[in-house]
């Protein structure tokens, strides 16, 4: 692994000398334009204003807990608390960068409260995990944002399903948004057993944080709606975290070419076009959070979201100017993108169980 969260440049060796020159003078003369701007400089102001919000959209929702027992309207509340929640994961994806503080401890710390305190996981799972595919997008084995049981991203990861994995993937271009309902509970899964089973400096800490997460969390639902709305709640909540978080990150690099190990290109090269940027819109920037520049984002992780946009006047014509394929598109036209790859690679197996292939 070559990337850390923060990083932006891989070290000597991590792509091949004949590209490596040329790339890191491109690269470096792009970086050279961005730090002239001031673009790089922390913007404590304005994550303070964000954190704020969803401490006010979490208070907002525990007083409708305590307001009324309607399903109806604790339907509505679950949802809401399913946005603030994504809404804090990107906070927390900020605070791993080191966007919002000035030390890396600071952002350590803002991390523990975000990710541990607010929603109950591991920031060291997440850190992990995104420093893999920070250095690694869209790279078979190295990329674990595509690797999962049952989708596949290339067609060489789909012949290696079997049995329900491999029926659900020959359909996943359907089954994908039905599949992200119990993503929240996948997540959950694989942060716990992270932080149970790995050690780490802050380990204690977390454990400690998330215990308290769920006994709030599940002490305030069971207290004010009891058992049963108080499942119907938990149920809807976590499904609807789950459509948005999994929804939100499939418009980052889903449906973007796919490289196998090693990756045959360069730095620059593998973090522009693995990725797809969000068209600016005063909405899509706030739903997406950070996840609208994902092109500027891999190229300068530190850099604090409210900047991406300005960033961007810059890279696109220094990316149009060399040939790279900086992708931007809505919304929808994402979504097309990801469900019309997911769907072509499914029929792979369509294809060779009727012994095409």
């Amino acid at each position: 692994m070559w990337a850390h969260v923060g990083s932006a440049v891989p070290p000597e060796g991590a792509v091949e000398a004949r590209a490596w020159t040329t790339v890191e003078n491109d690269y470096v003369e792009l970086k050279r334009r961005v730090r002239a701007q001031g673009l790089f400089d922390k913007q404590p102001a304005y994550y303070a204003r964000q954190i704020a919000l969803v401490l006010v959209l979490c208070a907002v929702s525990v007083a409708c807990l305590a307001a009324t027992r309607s399903p109806w309207v604790q339907a509505l509340n679950a949802v809401l608390l399913a946005f603030t929640f994504g809404q804090i994961t990107f906070l927390g994806h900020d605070a791993g960068h080191g966007q919002v503080l000035r030390t890396s401890r600071g952002n350590d710390l803002l991390g523990l409260f975000l990710i541990d305190l607010l929603l109950g996981a591991s920031r060291a799972w997440w850190v992990d995990k995104h420093n893999l595919h920070h250095g690694n997008p869209n790279q078979l084995d190295l990329d674990p944002d595509i690797d999962f049981p049952v989708i596949a991203f290339a067609e060489s990861q789909a012949r290696t399903k079997s049995g329900i994995s491999r029926l659900i993937v020959r359909y996943q271009g359907y089954l994908f948004f039905p599949l992200l309902l119990l993503e929240a509970f996948n997540l959950r899964y694989h942060s716990t057993r992270y932080v149970l089973t790995r050690r780490d400096r802050y380990r204690s800490p977390e454990l400690a944080l998330i215990a308290i997460h769920l006994t709030a969390y599940l002490g305030a639902i069971i207290f004010f709606l009891g058992p049963g709305l108080g499942l119907l709640f938990i149920l809807v909540h976590q499904a609807a975290v789950g459509v948005y978080l999994g929804s939100s990150f499939a418009t980052n690099h889903k449906g973007r070419p796919v490289l196998e190990s090693p990756a045959p290109h360069d730095f620059l090269w593998q973090q522009v076009e693995t990725s797809r940027n969000l068209a600016r819109h005063p909405v899509t920037d706030f739903v997406f959070g950070p996840l609208v520049c994902q092109i500027e984002h891999h190229l300068f992780p530190t850099i604090p979201r409210n900047r991406l946009r300005q960033v961007q006047r810059i890279v696109r014509p220094f990316c149009e100017q060399r040939g790279l394929d900086y992708h931007e598109t809505t919304p929808v036209e994402a979504y097309k993108e990801v469900l019309g790859h997911l769907t072509r690679v499914g029929r792979t197996l369509a294809r060779t169980s009727e012994g095409r292939v």
